[in-house]
């Protein structure tokens, strides 16, 4: 080393003394209190703490490792923590520490087109989330004064649920029936038939199999939908924590884009295993049970996320289609009659209708939409008429009809007009129609054009409608897709498009 490499390194060193000495003179060190808990207790998904006098309700809580907790009871002598990650390597004695901030979760259009845990952490494999803004995952329901009336449609794409139990933006309309008939089908289609319009869909997954997740993301990739869409997913394998918290966390992302003024829908699938979740995280923490087991504020639970669903005067709406799982068709169950009593109407699956084909397998008897019917397209209130009355009362003659041999006239013509009504109503999944060609079909239907038709060319006469009026009347197809509405005139029109593509 010559000199002046010395002189060099000797004047580099005098710099840095000379900084570290102001620094040194500038310090002044502050005491930070910090509360360190101590864990007595872990079951499963719980965690009892002694130690953190100050904690809050919901306030996140780290334990040893980095795994994650939330304060759900705050007892004179401890505080009870539901755990938010798997409990391995957490043992009593440990400790834990707070966080000092409510649990939230990450929102913003960063999460659009993502797979995430109910925390916010990405579960599809892709770059890690880092979001301008965090928002708690309990938040007050917009007050009432700031609430609008529900008159805009949100198309499903399903003709039945279109024309008969139509769902407005801003509405909550429970889907309910028994087991593997169907429910989360109607979900993903509604979700699918959204991708044309724009609006944000949010999908969220509470307890199921992670397999039934999958497939429910791989069809929503496969069909373009995922684009405008985040999927929440906790799964069985998770814990009860994780599976409780899930439909709030998805409601906080979701309310993100409403009250930035878009249109939003929102899944719930489903809230049964939701109310299961918390049954046993409440007998876990000793919380007195109830009927059937479920703590007493099992209706308050669900009531509080689903008054987030509105449409707000400011622009922006969520509608929410929570999912509820019956047994053995009892929809007076403690669990659905406590979401029916919350929600706007509901669809209800009927296994009877599953198990003859008729799918999806609404039963439009015991179906309604309570405030739906105000945000129908005119043309449908038009077109349908008393569509819904008349088949009701097929579905009942029908009944009878089985034990009688001989039928006269004008009963077995209403049995062969329901038969069609029926038959029209059958949809394959994933192929939502739109209002158009639903209005046509409907139309069709009403004037009596299919009668002469054999039940099993009924699909191929709906396929040669569609396609008639979307190629013959392109600008009618348009200005019902604009206006929604249908004149004399232009019914007349499709009547004869329609009648004449059935005759070649």
């Amino acid at each position: 080393m010559d000199g002046r490499e010395d002189k060099e390194i000797r004047k580099a060193l005098a710099n840095t003394f000379v900084a570290l000495h102001q620094t040194l003179s500038s310090y002044r060190p502050q005491l930070e209190f910090e509360e360190i808990g101590i864990i007595s207790y872990v079951g499963n998904g719980i965690a009892r703490i002694k130690g953190l006098p100050h904690a809050r309700s919901e306030e996140l809580i780290i334990f040893a490792g980095g795994k994650l907790g939330m304060a759900f009871n705050l007892d004179p002598e401890e505080i009870a923590a539901i755990l938010l990650d798997k409990g391995e390597y957490i043992e009593a004695g440990q400790e834990v520490r707070r966080t000092g901030r409510v649990m939230d979760v990450p929102v913003g259009e960063e999460l659009l087109g993502r797979v995430v845990d109910a925390t916010g952490r990405p579960l599809d494999g892709g770059k890690p989330i880092r979001p301008s803004e965090r928002r708690p995952i309990e938040r007050e329901a917009p007050p009432i004064m700031e609430r609008s009336a529900v008159d805009v449609p949100l198309q499903t794409g399903i003709l039945v649920v279109d024309a008969m139990i139509p769902i407005g933006r801003g509405q909550r309309e429970l889907i309910l029936g028994d087991r593997q008939i169907g429910k989360t089908s109607i979900a993903l289609d509604t979700i699918i038939n959204q991708k044309e319009d724009g609006l944000i869909c949010v999908y969220c997954a509470i307890g199921q199999q992670r397999s039934a997740a999958a497939s429910v993301i791989a069809d929503l990739h496969k069909y373009g939908a995922m684009k405008n869409c985040i999927a929440v997913v906790s799964t069985g394998d998770d814990p009860p924590g994780l599976n409780f918290i899930a439909p709030y966390a998805a409601t906080t992302m979701a309310e993100y884009f409403m009250e930035k003024g878009q249109d939003v829908l929102i899944v719930y699938d489903d809230l049964t295993h939701h109310a299961r979740s918390y049954r046993e995280l409440s007998l876990l923490l000793r919380r007195p049970p109830g009927r059937e087991a479920f703590p007493g504020d099992i209706f308050y639970i669900h009531s509080r996320l689903l008054e987030r669903s509105t449409r707000l005067k400011s622009g922006g709406s969520l509608t929410a289609l929570p999912i509820i799982e019956t047994e053995a068709q009892d929809i007076s169950a403690y669990i659905p009659t406590n979401l029916i009593s919350i929600t706007d109407g509901q669809i209800y699956l009927s296994p009877d209708l599953y198990e003859e084909g008729v799918l999806p397998a609404i039963d439009v008897g015991k179906s309604v939409s309570r405030v739906g019917g105000k945000s129908q397209l005119p043309a449908y209130r038009e077109v349908v008429g008393n569509l819904r009355l008349s088949y009701s009362q097929f579905e009942e003659l029908e009944a009878f009809a089985r034990f009688g041999t001989k039928l006269d006239d004008e009963t077995r013509k209403t049995l062969e007009r329901g038969r069609r009504i029926r038959e029209v109503l059958k949809q394959p999944r994933y192929e939502p129609m739109p209002a158009p060609e639903q209005i046509a079909i409907l139309l069709a239907i009403s004037a009596g054009l299919l009668d002469e038709i054999a039940l099993d060319e009924i699909p191929s006469a709906k396929k040669v409608i569609r396609k008639a009026l979307s190629e013959e009347l392109p600008e009618l197809y348009q200005r019902i897709v604009s206006t929604g509405r249908l004149s004399s005139e232009e019914k007349e029109k499709i009547l004869r498009v329609s009648r004449d593509a059935l005759k070649k």
